[in-house]
């Protein structure tokens, strides 16, 4: 048990040591701040697109059960609900970038 808690100990103590920075390039709230909504923005994007990809598909597949000449109709709905995760890691890029 004592060195499990040795090993946490350490492991938070030498955190702070490799994410500091030097007093001329010192890390501001808002670059941290940039950092959580960039993140926010690709995971909101990708909760929702997986949400929309799993009833999208379901529908598809029972449709293509029952006529198979629907898969054609059906595969870019797929490909538009994929497209709302590309936008949120784009909006995530912009975020950093700019």
């Amino acid at each position: 048990m004592n060195k499990k808690l040795f090993a946490f100990a350490t492991v938070l103590l030498t955190g702070a040591a490799l994410f500091a920075q030097d007093a001329s390039g010192a890390a501001s709230g808002a670059s941290v701040l940039k950092y959580f909504a960039a993140a926010l923005a690709v995971g909101i994007a990708c909760i929702g697109g997986g949400m929309a990809v799993g009833k999208i598909g379901a529908a598809a597949m029972g449709a293509m059960s029952e006529n198979a000449e629907l898969s054609g109709k059906a595969l870019p709905f797929v490909g538009l609900a994929e497209g709302i995760c590309l936008w949120g890691f784009l909006v995530a890029l912009l975020i950093i970038i700019l």
